[in-house]
């Protein structure tokens, strides 16, 4: 059934809690003791630094989604405003990010479940994890969207007990013993250089308002997409500020933690004792659910897009279940991929998933110049200079700082990924004496102000 295409039933606030759900907000105690240590003592104000970054690759990624609503992400951007060439290495770029996010779910799984059940072999929870997640993403995004908002109530609630629990433990003397200080976000052993490590290890805890974007295709109203990007951005860097800046203040170093890869469950037994560690835990499990869903479905979609538009096999990939209306060869593949989360490390796949973040964040902030500028020459007045000269240059400037401030494994492993993709256009293309196959969709007006 070649004319099978994906179902409306997403909300703006089905696709906010998908960006939330995807974001993660309990991971900023994941990975509290990696930035703490990174940063020397300033976690929230990595996250800030990320926030800002955000905010401007935000603002450009919705002017993009409003111009071509496809679920193409960065792909499409760079693919119909640069150049087809380009926009596949891009989009290859990004493939490693939104293929790793789902790893990183099942491995944080993992963790959690060893952490209750020492003695139970760690492949048996990612094994069930992954199969349930995939059953989930086959079945039905309206169902996936539904578990996944409900999940992502429960870690917020719970997040807010922590920090109830933190008011107490701060105003008891634990930590900095005052709620009131500067020192997570200032204190003289602070270095610049520093705080950037930290913000690339924090800014992919930010990737949700970039997969929201993947959603536009299944958005009732499509015009929803800019909100739901700027709100996902909002209310997830509040949260990662506010629990950062809490935990922060509670323990100035790491020396207290055994595990600092991933210090959650010991967070919660300091601040709450036994019982409040195996509630945070399940809250930590069920937004780390919520993330697997989200993210599951997400790079599904954006290899659907690629098979759709021919750069990978369109008949695998651009495959539609007639009946579920999902990609669902592709949620399987990405299924698999997840498995591979039972050996390697947290720190190292979250530093692999910024590289590809970064370039398809440079690249939607330049495809807004590209598009408004240079096709569309709106750069004639002050607010169209402001919006899509200065606006994307800032963005995409200052996730090129977060870029070059990549671990030195993040960055050999990403070139070593993208040189396997051009290597792959090489073939497909004989040289490029072949074009990469054309998609035709429906666009919003080109020629629109926005």
């Amino acid at each position: 059934m070649e004319n099978v295409t994906l179902k409306r039933s997403l909300g703006l606030w089905a696709i906010v809690f998908l960006g939330l759900g995807y974001m993660t907000p309990t991971i900023v105690f994941d990975t509290f003791g990696i930035v703490s240590n990174e940063t020397n003592g300033v976690v929230p104000l990595a996250y800030i630094t990320a926030l800002v970054v955000m905010l401007f690759t935000a603002v450009s990624y919705g002017k993009m989604v409003k111009v071509f609503p496809s679920a193409g992400s960065a792909y499409t951007y760079t693919r119909e405003t640069m150049s087809q060439h380009l926009g596949f290495l891009v989009g290859w770029a990004a493939l490693l990010d939104y293929l790793l996010l789902p790893m990183v779910n099942a491995l944080i799984i993992r963790i959690y479940m060893v952490s209750v059940f020492p003695n139970v072999p760690a492949w048996i929870w990612v094994v069930v994890y992954v199969a349930v997640v995939t059953a989930f993403n086959v079945w039905s995004m309206g169902q996936t969207s539904n578990l996944n908002s409900l999940l992502v109530v429960f870690e917020v609630v719970l997040i807010a007990a922590f920090i109830v629990l933190a008011l107490v433990k701060l105003s008891q003397g634990m930590g900095q013993g005052t709620i009131f200080t500067t020192e997570p976000l200032f204190h003289s052993n602070v270095q610049l250089g520093a705080v950037l490590t930290g913000a690339t290890v924090v800014c992919f805890s930010f990737i949700g308002f970039d997969a929201v974007t993947m959603y536009a295709e299944e958005a009732k109203d499509q015009k929803t997409l800019p909100r739901a990007i700027m709100l996902t951005v909002f209310i997830g860097g509040a949260i990662f500020f506010i629990a950062g800046y809490f935990t922060q203040a509670l323990f100035p170093d790491v020396a207290n933690f055994k595990n600092t890869d991933d210090t959650l469950p010991e967070i919660g037994l300091f601040v709450g004792g036994t019982v409040f560690k195996l509630i945070f835990l399940s809250g930590a499990f069920a937004a780390t659910v919520a993330s697997g869903l989200a993210s599951h479905a997400s790079v599904s979609r954006l290899l659907y897009v690629m098979g759709r538009n021919g750069v990978l096999p369109k008949k695998l990939f651009g495959y539609v279940h007639p009946k579920f209306r999902t990609p669902s060869f592709n949620v399987i593949l990405v299924g698999i991929v997840s498995l591979l989360a039972i050996a390697p490390s947290l720190e190292l796949i979250s530093s692999f998933i910024n590289f590809g973040a970064l370039i398809a964040f440079t690249f939607v902030n330049l495809s807004v110049i590209a598009h408004f500028v240079f096709r569309l020459k709106k750069y004639k007045t002050g607010k169209d200079f402001f919006a899509y000269i200065i606006m994307p240059i800032l963005g995409a400037g200052s996730t090129g700082i977060l870029w070059y401030n990549l671990q030195k494994d993040a960055l050999i492993g990403g070139i070593v990924w993208v040189v396997i993709g051009f290597i792959y256009m090489l073939i497909q293309t004989r040289f490029f004496r072949l074009k990469i196959a054309d998609f035709a969709f429906e666009e919003a007006d080109r020629s629109s102000s926005l």
